[in-house]
């Protein structure tokens, strides 16, 4: 009998995985570990500004990395760093998801008036059944409101969350295939903004499974050596990223004549 036919009903697949997740998610033999912020200034204070606010999840806090240098937001940030005096500010809060961005996150993130915003979410959807229309929805509604006032917007893909040892194996195949989803639907809502680049995080959590040290102690959040992983895949979109953002500050430095 083909166990998979039972998982075809979109119901059916949510309520294995919370299942799932659930008894996976409450584990006494594991360490709970601490959301941190990630939040700092780096750089040559002679150097030109740029501010960097980051929006999402646990991804964003970096649970249990240490040092907290090693996580991929202040790694992005140091990078900037060698040309600018770079503010990284994060509004994430661990557990979010892409609903919670968009309620909470998304206005306070505006108010700090970034050069570049930058979205981490939708692996919490992937995992807890949010249905992929309306993450790809509210996923949308939160780069429209970005990219109308912030120069450059990073979007993080989701990388392949069957790779986490701490879900049980069943578990594992149900995520892969959501996470795929939730990928997918990021990646259209990024073309549809000509100022938003995103990441591969795919690729770079595919080679998680070979490498259980990229995990952290608690078998689900990735560790400071798995930060270095996606900061290392991510450098060159954050060159993109300054080359939309110089490019839109060299628009705004043109005369306009009427």
């Amino acid at each position: 009998m083909n166990a998979w036919r039972f998982l075809r009903p979109p119901l059916a697949v949510g309520t294995l995985l919370a299942g799932q997740m659930a008894r996976a998610i409450f584990r006494d033999d594991l360490p709970s570990l601490t959301n941190q912020d990630p939040s700092g200034v780096f750089g040559d204070p002679e150097s030109p500004p740029l501010r960097l606010v980051f929006l999402g999840d646990s991804s964003v806090t970096a649970p249990g990395v240490k040092p907290l240098d090693h996580s991929w937001p202040r790694q992005m940030a140091m990078h900037l760093a060698n040309q600018y005096r770079v503010e990284a500010i994060s509004v994430a809060v661990g557990g979010s998801k892409v609903h919670d961005v968009l309620a909470e996150q998304v206005d306070a993130a505006l108010e700090i008036r970034p050069d570049i915003a930058y979205v981490a979410v939708g692996s919490n959807d992937a995992l807890r059944g949010t249905p992929v229309a309306r993450f790809e929805s509210d996923f949308n509604r939160i780069v429209a409101d970005l990219h109308d006032s912030v120069p450059a917007v990073g979007l993080s893909g989701i990388g392949d969350l069957g790779t986490i040892p701490r879900l049980p194996e069943l578990a594992q195949g149900v995520a892969r295939v959501r996470a795929r989803a939730i990928d997918h639907a990021i990646q259209r809502v990024a073309a549809r903004y000509p100022r938003t680049v995103k990441s591969n995080a795919w690729d770079v959590m595919a080679g998680f499974a070979q490498k259980p040290e990229l995990f952290a102690g608690d078998l689900f959040h990735a560790s400071a050596e798995g930060h270095l992983a996606f900061a290392r895949v991510g450098a060159p979109m954050v060159d993109r990223l300054v080359e939309i953002l110089e490019e839109s500050r060299g628009e705004r430095a043109i005369p306009q004549h009427l």
